[in-house]
């Protein structure tokens, strides 16, 4: 068989593939610069699965091996036994969306979505496209132009245009990301929706913890190439493993602490001469320095010192900020240690705390967790 024939047979195999997505052991260097490094990685067939993490930390180029935009140095990339390491990008049975959506302005709704199909000789393609169109419900805009829709409308065109092809694995790459909060926010829940609808693979990439967190049904948390932690988005908010998760999937109270023994199924420590009591099991680590942790929302400000003692810290407060639901508060702790406290807006009367007022914060025990202490800290 000569080379077209191998490469024809090679891609008819590759396209076919079907199963879980397994990044086995994949590192992606530019020149000296590792941007992924040594990535192991299942994504169940069928799950919503969310890659997050900040500018620069190896996602987007994570999704671009999974796509067959770049090839990684070391590592494969298979879809169930199927080795896609090595093949072009229209030789994956996979998608992608870009945040740009990349339609066609000259064509109209219905022939942006039926051109895949179309190119690969589907005899229904537009009855296809119609299918799909009325999935993400712009069936009703079929005869337009891109020009004549709005973003939030480009973006369900763009991906009707995706599904249509029928992937096993559909990459998103920032999808939401020109989009107003309004229309990013209703967009998640469509998303989420398309995704039980379809049952597809969905891989997801965005740096917007709040995104990840509404449509994923996991999440990996990415950090200078590797995965810090990756769980349900709930475990990963209450229960974050390390001071940089802690810090990136919403907004935790850390500070400084010393264990200094044990009191049943809790840690005992030192924060700032004041003693307070971790779970084990809500412990990353159990012995010497850590960084003591609490959520803002799971945080009290009292006026007076509560009666019982222990688990709590002293404070002055710095800042008031009213949000409606909530009122924020920024403190410092005699540490000097700068903590938020949010605390709904549940009462007829306003509060009366005021900046250089000195509060007490407290909080229940079960609520804290302890992580690593980073080296630098």
């Amino acid at each position: 068989m000569g080379i077209f024939g191998s490469r024809g047979s090679t891609a008819t195999r590759t396209r076919a593939a079907t199963g879980d997505l397994h990044l086995d052991h994949v590192t992606k260097a530019f020149g000296d610069n590792v941007v992924v490094d040594d990535l192991e990685l299942v994504v169940p067939r069928g799950s919503f699965f969310a890659l997050l993490g900040p500018s620069g930390c190896g996602k987007t180029t994570t999704l671009r091996m999974i796509a067959g935009l770049e090839q990684p140095t070391k590592g494969r990339v298979l879809i169930g036994e199927t080795d896609l390491t090595g093949t072009r990008p229209y030789e994956r049975p996979v998608n992608t969306v870009f945040q740009s959506y990349a339609l066609f302005p000259h064509l109209t709704v219905r022939d942006n979505v039926a051109f895949g199909p179309r190119r690969r000789g589907v005899k229904d393609a537009h009855e296809q496209a119609d299918d799909a169109l009325r999935l993400v419900q712009m069936d009703h805009l079929a005869g337009r132009k891109p020009g004549q829709l709005s973003g939030g409308q480009q973006q369900r065109v763009a991906l009707a245009r995706a599904i249509v092809n029928q992937p096993e694995v559909l990459l998103l790459d920032e999808p939401l990301g020109a989009l107003d909060l309004k229309l990013r926010r209703e967009m998640q829940l469509e998303l989420k929706r398309i995704q039980t609808e379809v049952g597809l693979t969905f891989v997801h990439v965005t740096h917007d913890q709040e995104e990840a967190m509404t449509m994923a049904d996991t999440v990996a948390v990415m950090n200078g190439g590797r995965i810090e932690q990756m769980g349900h988005p709930e475990a990963l908010y209450d229960l974050p493993r390390t001071a940089f998760v802690a810090n990136f999937v919403g907004r935790s109270n850390l500070g400084a602490a010393q264990v200094t023994g044990r009191d049943g199924d809790a840690i005992v420590a030192d924060v700032a001469g004041t003693t307070v009591r971790i779970p084990a099991a809500r412990a990353a680590v159990t012995q010497g320095e850590i960084l003591f942790g609490v959520r803002p929302e799971k945080v009290r400000i009292l006026e007076e010192r509560p009666e019982h003692g222990g688990n709590d810290l002293a404070a002055t407060v710095l800042d008031v900020s009213f949000t409606g639901v909530a009122t924020e508060y920024l403190v410092q702790t005699a540490s000097g240690a700068r903590w938020n406290v949010h605390e709904q807006n549940l009462d007829v009367e306003r509060n009366t705390i005021r900046p250089g007022d000195t509060v007490w914060l407290a909080w229940n025990s079960a609520h804290a967790f302890a992580v690593p202490r980073p080296e630098s800290s």
